[in-house]
């Protein structure tokens, strides 16, 4: 006697051509949920894909799984809203914005409404807890209060410049502020080296380029070319060694952080050997360097 089959695995069917359990391919990222999560806010866009009768239309994967080309890491806290109707992001959450424009795509009108700015009676931005970090907004702003407090407790002198001009002695607040600090840039490397070094060496591109430092200093440097998603809830006063950069030339990295006001104070390489085959003497090295970069 067959056993009957698991309401999970029931295949589909004319009528309800979808399975219970369904693999979603977003942006790269894979996620698995049910098919009434996807489909339990009538008319938003998950509605519209998996209620339809032709599951043919929609967009697959090489291994069949239902393709979305939106931000994969964002879809998380869609598919979390999804679930329950709620909204609960982390702190110093620095994606707001972005989440509110998934969620416009995603026909979502309440979430959209959740995300939105809060405004005081004041017409000023209220305190939401989820509202993203104003380091985020302006690396500069905190730098630059202080030292417009610092200049107005400071008496101004006056005097006399060449040809009678009157200048001031504040200090001359500068509204370009940068902070110092310290950025690490790192990135591996290999290559294979034939037998005696005859042969030419066969060298592998830069796979990834690595990014250390404080927070707000990476994004003020690298903007929209660095990927965040590796360590996306680190508030801008803290330390990452998570994040990564989207391109893969050293120089354009350093050509970044030069015209951040950065200069190179140190960097190291290590290095390792194995043969890359029993019966050949090729060998493959791989290497580990970091530069080190600081602005005052």
């Amino acid at each position: 006697m067959a056993l009957a089959d698991n309401a999970g695995c029931a295949k589909p069917s004319e009528d309800f051509p979808f399975p219970e359990i369904i693999e979603l391919n977003v942006g790269g990222q894979v996620y698995i949920t049910r098919h009434p999560t996807l489909v339990s806010v009538p008319g938003s866009l998950l509605w519209e894909m998996f209620t339809q009768k032709n599951i043919r239309s929609l967009a697959r994967d090489s291994k069949g799984r239902f393709f979305v080309d939106r931000d994969g890491f964002l879809f998380r806290y869609i598919l979390d809203y999804m679930r329950d109707q709620q909204l609960v992001l982390p702190d110093h959450f620095p994606e707001r914005s972005r989440l509110q424009r998934e969620a416009e795509y995603f026909m979502l009108p309440e979430l959209v409404k959740m995300l939105a700015p809060k405004l005081s009676k004041q017409n000023s931005l209220g305190d939401d807890p989820c509202q993203s970090d104003p380091e985020e907004l302006s690396p500069n702003a905190d730098a630059t209060r202080n030292l417009t407090s610092a200049s107005a407790a400071l008496p101004t002198a006056v005097a006399s410049g060449p040809g009678g001009a009157i200048t001031t002695g504040v200090g001359a607040a500068s509204t370009d502020v940068r902070r110092a600090g310290f950025i690490t840039i790192g990135y591996r490397g290999s290559y294979t080296l034939g037998r005696d070094s005859q042969t030419d060496a066969k060298f592998r591109r830069v796979a990834r380029i690595m990014v250390c430092g404080k927070t707000s200093l990476a994004k003020e440097v690298f903007g929209d070319t660095l990927n965040e998603s590796r360590d996306p809830d680190r508030p801008p006063e803290r330390y990452t060694s998570r994040y990564y950069l989207k391109f893969t030339f050293l120089e354009q990295a350093f050509d970044k952080l030069a015209d951040a006001g950065f200069h190179m104070v140190a960097c190291n390489s290590t290095g390792t050997c194995a043969f890359a085959h029993d019966q050949t003497d090729d060998r493959i090295w791989t290497s580990y360097t970091e530069y080190v970069f600081y602005r005052e």
